[in-house]
């Protein structure tokens, strides 16, 4: 039996339920909006009381905190997590699906698979990482610290989940829902993805990439937890090695520094997608799958 014969395909998974009307996400996407804003208010003015408005305006205008600090780290991520807590308050005051549905057609949120899919472009990304600081040498500031280094364990895979959440989840979802063209989501998704980051030209190319592989394994699998891992794979390993001091980030990257990605993302994408196939992780349910209310709007 193939995947497709377990499960609902994934990006048309909405217009499966019975309370599924095309304007519900517009309706959630303002409510979401709105609640994000007002926790996002909370969490930046926690911040400019502690660090002061320098600090803000340095994180927030692109400056050397938003991307190689580990506070600013903090603050971005934060800012982009709340949109899961947002999306789940506004899902359950329109009541149109369950929010176990965002996570996959499967039966929810599958954490096992998600640590292994998590493995493999882990390792890949910190070999990648540890050849480019060789060639490039270590161009950062070093800044470890036990209580950093866990702030980066925990904030940069919820950050990541949110990212997921938001583009593969929500925005996918809904334009498949729309048009019911599978593909035609995919596509718009990642070059929305793509543009939201402000990056230049070249890192435009590359977040349209990487949102293209993300949304095809999220719909390959029919959930979010492989794209959410790779996802995981590649801004873990940067948060790492920027906090180590061996890596600065930036949102100007060069050609070959772009290239030479895209082609480490093509190498993951072809082992991920054997492994996932000899794996069977593209059937795998979870086993509460019957126990979470998916297929109710309850």
């Amino acid at each position: 039996m193939t995947n497709d014969d377990k499960t609902p395909d994934y990006i048309t998974f909405p217009k499966t339920f019975e309370n599924y009307r095309w304007y519900k996400p517009i309706i959630v996407l303002i409510l979401s909006s709105i609640i994000m804003l007002i926790l996002q208010s909370i969490i930046v003015g926690s911040f400019y009381g502690t660090f002061g408005i320098e600090f803000i305006k340095d994180t927030f205008g692109g400056g050397i905190n938003a991307l190689n600090n580990p506070t600013g780290i903090l603050l971005t991520d934060l800012i982009i997590i709340i949109f899961i807590p947002a999306l789940y308050i506004a899902s359950k005051i329109v009541k149109d699906r369950p929010f176990s549905s965002y996570s996959s057609s499967r039966g929810g949120w599958n954490f096992k698979l998600y640590l292994k899919a998590l493995i493999i472009p882990l390792i890949l990304y910190i070999i990648y990482e540890i050849i480019y600081t060789y060639i490039n040498g270590a161009n950062g500031t070093f800044q470890f610290s036990l209580p950093i280094f866990i702030v980066v364990l925990i904030t940069i895979p919820l950050q990541c989940i949110a990212e997921e959440y938001m583009f593969r989840g929500f925005i996918m979802q809904t334009l498949g829902s729309w048009s019911n063209i599978p593909v035609l989501a995919l596509i718009i998704q990642a070059i929305i993805f793509a543009m939201v980051h402000g990056y230049n030209s070249m890192g435009t190319i590359e977040m349209l990439v990487f949102g293209l592989i993300y949304g095809f394994f999220t719909w390959k699998t029919n959930g979010i937890e492989i794209s959410s891992a790779i996802h995981t794979a590649n801004n873990l390993s940067l948060g790492l090695f920027v906090t180590f001091g061996l890596y600065t980030s930036t949102s100007s990257p060069s050609l070959a520094s772009v290239a030479s990605v895209i082609v480490l993302n093509i190498i993951i994408f072809i082992i991920m997608y054997y492994v996932g196939k000899k794996s069977d992780w593209f059937g795998e349910v979870p086993e509460n799958a019957q126990n979470i209310g998916l297929f109710s709007n309850e």
